[in-house]
């Protein structure tokens, strides 16, 4: 992961989600439920995220049903805890640089 290059939000939470396997409605329902129902990832948004996710290594197809419609489920990766982790820690500085604003008058 480029150091310089931001997560977006919906990334950030796909990733948090795929901690444990998961199919994309279980991804749209973690992140709205985690953010309050302030983020509502739409389907175009999840499935171009989880293809640019899939290409990077950042996340991997763990299991897919067969049937009229393909349940996929996705997990996250190596690569992809490390990018989170230092998303994680790019965002604590940003936290704690913006507190530093609580002192002004």
């Amino acid at each position: 992961m480029d150091k310089n290059q931001p997560l977006t939000e919906a990334v950030f939470y796909i990733l948090l989600a795929a901690r444990k396997p998961v199919h994309g409605y279980g991804i749209i329902q973690e992140a709205a439920e985690l953010t309050g129902g302030r983020l509502n990832l739409g389907p175009g948004t999840l499935y171009g995220a989880i293809t640019s996710l899939l290409d990077k290594g950042w996340i991997a197809l763990v299991s897919a049903e067969t049937g009229s419609r393909k349940k996929k489920e996705y997990l996250i990766t190596e690569a992809g805890r490390a990018a989170f982790h230092a998303e994680l820690s790019r965002l604590r500085e940003l936290v704690a640089n913006g507190g530093k604003m609580e002192g002004e008058t």
